[in-house]
């Protein structure tokens, strides 16, 4: 991963536990840089190893660290050079997702080496739709519930994200359900 999502943990635990906090994660997580290179690819091995420190550290199951960290992931990535391209890709929750693998090509013309996954909408009817999370990396459908409840406080929208179906050897995707609050017609 670039060095942008480790930043954006950093920030995170800096923000959220402190300084002191976010050195024992570090230290835990055999990370030896204090800070990261925005545009410089890590292993993702350190990211995880971030994610275990802190799930450590925090007392906080691993799902727990990922769920916050894609909420927070929302506001980080909006303060960025690429938060014009979060304004780009749509006002509501259902165009954002839609649109993500758009926003995500588009920042890959600034990180050559960039992996992102793949996101599909299916619409279920007015206050429902599906996503598949096609990824190769494993074990972030938390990460994707907290950044699908981000774009909800994002657009102020009330929405409900569970897990429907794990990726597993059965089905080559993560299968979200996400729920919105009927809207009146007042």
């Amino acid at each position: 991963m670039y060095g942008l999502v480790n930043q954006a943990v950093r920030k995170l635990i800096l923000h959220e536990h402190g300084p002191e906090t976010w050195a024992t994660i570090r230290r835990q997580a055999g990370c030896e840089d204090d800070d990261f290179v925005t545009m410089q690819p890590y292993p993702d091995e350190l990211t995880y190893a971030l994610v275990e420190a802190a799930s450590a550290a925090l007392g906080a199951p691993p799902e727990a660290i990922l769920r916050e960290f894609g909420r927070y992931w929302v506001r980080f990535a909006a303060e960025t050079a690429y938060g014009h391209l979060m304004k780009a890709a749509g006002n509501s929750v259902r165009d954002f997702l839609a649109n993500l693998d758009h926003l995500h090509a588009r920042v890959g013309l600034s990180f050559p080496e960039l992996r992102p996954p793949q996101f599909r909408v299916i619409p279920e009817g007015p206050n429902r739709i599906r996503l598949q999370y096609f990824s190769e990396r494993a074990g972030l459908a938390p990460f994707v519930i907290g950044l699908v409840e981000g774009l909800g406080q994002r657009f102020n929208e009330s929405i409900q994200v569970s897990l429907a179906t794990p990726r597993d050897q059965d089905h080559a995707c993560d299968e979200f359900l996400v729920e919105f609050a009927a809207r009146s017609n007042a």
